[in-house]
């Protein structure tokens, strides 16, 4: 975990994932939008400069319409116009995050221009194309409340959000290809991030679009709780036919894990049901025989529903019905939240790339690094417990997400640190020394014996506080 946390993390998400944006799987060195706002992310603790220029670099790769590239090559600016249905909430999602930890709303007025191009024809789904600079420019606020306006525009018939040319699933690109299929994930996701900009959009009396956010918010939450509820925990999302998607009434992928950990990571979900979505991810995606943790079960092979891309990998490999781990980070995340500790640290173990190669006939299976993230380890037939893609993965800074702010449950909001840990029982404490600014605090948290009461003590003085907030000042 030391280890883990102090080197092997933190260098693969900045040197792979931020810096060089290429590895051994993917030589590329383009920026994605969705992708790189969620690597910075991951350093928001101590050095949210780097969230801060790519929010910005990522809000001037939008359209005048809102939309944006789902990628784009850094010297020539050409890139890939998508119909991806999720992008345009990351913005906000990433704004937002910065605001929260930094407090630094003078981001917001920052002038960027937007781009212009060729809008994509009716069954057009992706062009790459080098597009031209817009005259139009608007604050980075503009920049956000236009891509999220779009994402309320895009409302299916059963008031969750529209799929399109697919969501984070990229895989998924034929669920709602034909305008009609919708998802259960983004839903979540974007009511979370409207609750959040409903507040930063009152502060600047832009009346009107708290009214319309307001309402949408409300009409979505309705919609995640009826159309998204399966019983016993939350679909997926529709394909355009109307028929649903992670579903105990699907042939093919019954449960997946995003509708559930999204119901908590999102502050939005119906708390008993959360609770019980996420006791389904446990019996039924959890996998400690083979110690992987499923984005979805069974994978995708004779459904007469095409689901896109994703069926073209063998069952079990990648993202279909395997651990796309990037997912699976999100499941301890949300077991953290919930106060889950040992669900927590279980699945966190699982993921460490470590355990997975503890002996020879362990690494014989595995046969990827032990010391940095996979993006998937397969979950089928000879290939079961084999690591893939390695190196160039988001999971690397989520899954450091889901130790610091997850196990440690260290955060910084404004200029105070926060420590809120969700730890197992096995613990009895930790240190950590934490720089922020040029200012280092050594932080020691200890749990009470025989309870789960836990003290916090900052350069050997008490935190009496009851949030346990430590000043950086």
């Amino acid at each position: 975990f030391n280890h883990l946390v102090n080197t092997w993390l933190p260098y693969q998400a900045f040197s792979c994932r931020i810096l060089a944006r290429t590895a051994f799987y993917q030589s590329s060195g383009a920026f994605g939008f969705r992708d790189q706002l969620q690597d910075t992310l991951a350093f928001l603790l101590y050095q949210p400069d780097l969230a801060r220029a790519q929010i910005i670099r990522a809000a001037g790769r939008q359209f005048v319409e809102g939309d944006v590239q789902h990628w784009w090559l850094p010297l020539t600016g050409a890139g890939v116009r998508t119909t991806i249905s999720d992008d345009v909430v990351w913005l906000a999602y990433a704004t937002y995050q910065y605001l929260a930890t930094t407090g630094d709303k003078a981001i917001l007025e920052e002038d960027i221009p937007f781009l212009k191009g060729a809008a994509l024809m009716p069954g057009q789904h992706d062009a790459f194309f080098q597009p031209e600079t817009s005259e139009k420019t608007g604050s980075l606020y503009e920049h956000v409340a236009l891509a999220l306006d779009l994402a309320i525009h895009r409302t299916g018939e059963n008031g969750l959000p529209l799929m399109l040319g697919g969501d984070w699933n990229d895989g998924m690109n034929l669920v709602g290809i034909g305008g009609k299929g919708t998802s259960v994930w983004l839903g979540w996701f974007l009511a979370g991030t409207l609750r959040d900009f409903i507040a930063i959009a009152e502060e600047r009396r832009d009346l009107d679009r708290v009214e319309r956010w307001k309402t949408h918010r409300d009409k979505l939450r309705a919609a995640l709780e009826t159309a998204g509820w399966d019983g016993d925990y939350y679909r997926r999302g529709y394909f355009d036919d109307g028929t649903p998607l992670g579903s105990s009434t699907s042939e093919e992928c019954q449960i997946d894990s995003l509708g559930q950990s999204w119901s908590v990571l999102s502050g939005e979900g119906e708390a008993d049901r959360s609770q019980q979505a996420m006791n389904a991810v446990m019996s039924k995606l959890v996998d400690e025989d083979l110690g992987i943790i499923r984005l979805f079960t069974p994978a995708f092979s004779r459904t007469p529903h095409n689901p896109g891309y994703i069926k073209g990998y063998p069952p079990g490999v990648r993202e279909n019905g395997g651990q796309y781990t990037h997912a699976a980070t999100w499941v301890v995340l949300a077991l953290a939240k919930l106060g889950r500790s040992e669900d927590a640290w279980k699945c966190f173990s699982m993921l460490s790339p470590v355990n997975h190669a503890l002996n020879r006939e362990a690494s014989e299976t595995y046969r990827v690094e032990p010391y940095v993230v996979t993006a998937d380890v397969y979950g089928e037939n000879a290939y079961a417990g084999r690591g893939g893609w390695s190196w160039y993965t988001g999971s690397a800074g989520l899954l450091y997400r889901a130790a610091v702010e997850g196990i440690l449950g260290i955060t910084r909001h404004g200029g105070k640190l926060h420590i809120a840990p969700s730890l197992p029982e096995a613990w009895d404490g930790f240190s950590v020394q934490v720089t922020i600014d040029g200012t280092a605090r050594d932080v020691s948290v200890k749990r009470t014996a025989g309870s789960s009461d836990i003290a916090v003590t900052i350069d050997g003085k008490p935190v009496k506080s009851t949030d346990r907030a430590i000043p950086f000042d």
